[in-house]
């Protein structure tokens, strides 16, 4: 049976990028092959795990799209592309061509409609196709043989969504009404405005109310208070929100099952492509070259990170063979959504390592950038914190319940409050309530590495309030 994968190449290599952001990974010439290897590892996971029949990689063109002619501001808010990434994406287009896996690119139209065209037609065929982004507005192109293949939060494993699964995430009646949904309470991530004031949860009510942007519009009259005055006065907006939020379904792209037939790769160029990268554990796993054997014991990876650099040493070698093969999770958590579900999940957990990013040393005048969290071997959560401190309190408060819980303070070792933990108080005005729980910041700050974290080879101290 047939079955094709259509990816999001900037999705997937923004994920791989910001998974080794704190410790990105330098190869010896000083280049950084951040998103190289996360999007390579990938890709390999895909191909062994899922064994598409049929495999395509969508990328945005290089100009402006029909979305950003028609809206000016449509992602302006988003920062400039990290250089690292840019330098990148030549190179991860060269390890594509080199597994022959055809590169789906059309002037004035975003990866997602591309693959909002593919995915249409082809489900329209009866074949089965999995859109491979983290992206919610993918959503709205679900059907009885298309679905949604996006990492699964709080996961190892990557999850399915077909037309249940996308009803149930939104509270709607129809995939398509996630449209709907965007045009209402708008998009963050693309700058899409929606209505003023209407959030996930009113929008949900209009939709289950009158199935529609269209039918809303056209029966305000129903509406009452102050939702009534919001929508009427933003109709133009509403509608438009919708335009943006629309992948396109009949792009200029035929869909030729033939070139999206999956191949052997070329060997030799990946060969090649990994040796300029030094990707010698990926040579020995991809090419399945004979591996070196391990000369020293492997080291217990940082949390988000891996060694900067393959050295041709067998020591060094034998430590990246072992990281590289690792069924690793590291997730970027930069939305109120993630975060909460990301709160509730620690409270459900009999313990949690934490560690957190300051702007220095200073407990008096560091402030908080960000917060990484494990419960779980191999897998790993970064909560970045904006400097306006209003927003910052807000998402402390967000696991403040997690920091707080009496539970954790009957079964944890701590040790002394770093600095970097103090600035984390000094961004809470409320902090007294989280010292007044033993520094709960500091929960399984441990000594031996049970996560897969490393030791922090500080004094233990144990915690006799029962």
């Amino acid at each position: 049976m047939e079955k094709l994968f259509l990816l999001d190449a900037y999705a997937l290599i923004y994920r791989a990028y910001y998974a080794f952001i704190k410790n990105p990974r330098i190869n010896s010439k000083g280049f950084n092959t951040s998103a190289i290897l996360g999007f390579v590892n990938t890709l390999e996971e895909v191909l062994r795990k899922e064994n598409p029949t049929h495999i395509g990689i969508a990328f945005d063109p290089s100009g402006p799209t029909f979305r950003h002619e028609a809206y000016e501001a449509y992602k302006a808010q988003r920062e400039e592309t990290p250089e690292a990434i840019r330098q990148s994406v030549p190179v991860i287009k060269d390890i594509i061509r080199a597994y022959h896996i055809p590169i789906l690119e059309i002037a004035g139209y975003e990866a997602d409609d591309v693959i909002g065209t593919l995915a249409t037609e082809a489900g329209k065929r009866g074949i089965n196709t999995y859109m491979m982004t983290p992206d919610k507005d993918y959503g709205q192109l679900v059907g009885e043989h298309v679905f949604m293949y996006r990492p699964k939060y709080g996961d190892k494993d990557f999850e399915v969504m077909g037309v249940e699964e996308v009803k149930a995430k939104f509270d709607i009646q129809s995939p398509l009404q996630v449209i709907d949904m965007l045009g209402l309470m708008g998009d963050t991530a693309d700058n899409i405005p929606g209505c003023p004031g209407v959030g996930e949860k009113t929008a949900q009510k209009l939709i289950a109310q009158f199935g529609s942007i269209e039918n809303l519009l056209t029966h305000t009259d129903e509406l009452k208070g102050a939702i009534k005055k919001k929508v009427e006065e933003n109709k133009e907006q509403i509608t438009f929100s919708k335009f943006l939020a629309t992948i396109k379904t009949d792009v200029p792209i035929t869909l030729d099952m033939e070139a999206l037939k999956r191949e052997e790769p070329d060997e030799e160029e990946l060969r090649r492509l990994f040796e300029m990268l030094e990707f010698r554990s990926l040579i020995d796993r991809v090419i399945k070259t004979e591996k070196k054997a391990p000369s020293s014991p492997a080291a217990q990876p940082d949390l988000f990170g891996f060694f900067a650099e393959e050295d041709t040493a067998d020591a060094k070698n034998s430590i990246l063979t072992r990281l590289e093969d690792l069924p690793y999770d590291y997730q970027l958590v930069d939305n109120k959504e993630k975060m909460a579900v990301l709160a509730e999940k620690l409270l459900t957990q009999k313990f949690f390592s934490l560690d957190t990013e300051t702007t220095g040393i200073d407990p008096i005048t560091a402030e908080l950038v960000g917060m990484s969290f494990s419960f779980a071997e191999n897998q790993a959560f970064y909560v970045p914190v904006p400097a306006n401190r209003e927003e910052a309190l807000t998402i402390v408060n967000i696991f403040k319940p997690a920091f707080e819980n009496p539970r954790f303070a009957q079964n944890r070792t701590k040790h002394q409050i770093r600095p970097d933990h103090a600035g984390q108080l000094r961004s809470n005005p409320e902090g007294k309530d989280v010292r007044h729980h033993d520094c709960a910041l500091c929960v399984a700050a441990r000594t031996s590495p049970r996560h897969g974290l490393p030791g922090r080879n500080l004094p233990e101290v144990r915690d006799h309030q029962n």
